[in-house]
């Protein structure tokens, strides 16, 4: 028998859930952008799981083309985010969001 057959839609819910719970635990936590970033990019994996994993069980390819549209989003938003940081950091030398208080630099 096929180890992969016993694995059902509540498994990959589980995983989603403490995923997204790890990503929103980093999110709150961690002061770092990257990090920030990265448990955002976390979130948004878990999500594509939810929907795939529903998706699969009722055979409808919608919850497919949802996470497709999700990983859209989310490389968009890596890519404007890391630029973001990258414009934060050239300025204040720093990528600590606590120390991000002012739009613009009051040196």
């Amino acid at each position: 028998m096929n180890a992969l057959s016993n694995v059902g839609p509540t498994h990959f819910i589980v995983l989603a859930g403490l995923l997204f719970s790890l990503g929103a635990i980093g999110a709150i936590v961690r002061r770092n952008a990257l990090v920030l970033l990265m448990s955002i990019e976390l979130m948004l994996n878990a999500a594509n799981l939810v929907f795939v994993a529903y998706a699969k069980q009722y055979g409808d390819a919608g919850g497919h083309a949802l996470a497709f549209f999700v990983m859209a989003i989310a490389a968009a938003e890596a890519a404007v985010g890391l630029a973001i940081v990258i414009g934060v950091f050239r300025t204040r030398q720093t990528v600590d969001v606590d120390e991000l208080d002012a739009l613009r630099d009051e040196t």
